[in-house]
């Protein structure tokens, strides 16, 4: 008997080449978890997303400042880093927000771990 394809159980979003993301994606197939993704390289982010997950998981968590966008910053938006700032320029430049994001609907997981994500879809706590 088929069944009907399983509904995504999570939105996944980052850049695609990335290869924090190329990680996550295998882990989610190998899992046979099902998502929806969103390329904010190609497409950006809006603010109230954003302002969403900041207030999830706060705007450090979010915050890439490990890449060579970060790097490639002024000393002037480097500094003084507070939640407005740190937002408008993870709308401006998406390749500062850490990935991937996945938001399953209870929980926002960020970045590429995997006992995180086998704690939230593998236990089914998703």
């Amino acid at each position: 008997m088929n069944h009907p394809p399983q509904p995504p159980t999570c939105h996944v979003y980052g850049i695609r080449n990335c290869d924090t993301m190329k990680k996550a994606f295998a882990w989610l197939a190998a899992h046979a978890v099902p998502y929806n993704f969103m390329d904010y390289g190609q497409v950006g982010v809006s603010v109230e997303r954003l302002a969403d997950w900041s207030r999830r998981v706060g705007w450090q968590c979010l915050l890439n400042t490990r890449g060579t966008t970060w790097r490639r910053l002024t000393m002037e938006e480097r500094s003084n880093i507070d939640e407005h700032k740190a937002l408008k320029l993870m709308a401006a430049q998406p390749s500062l927000i850490r990935r991937p994001v996945i938001d399953t609907g209870s929980a926002l997981l960020i970045g590429f771990e995997p006992l995180h994500y086998a704690a939230h879809f593998v236990t089914g706590n998703a």
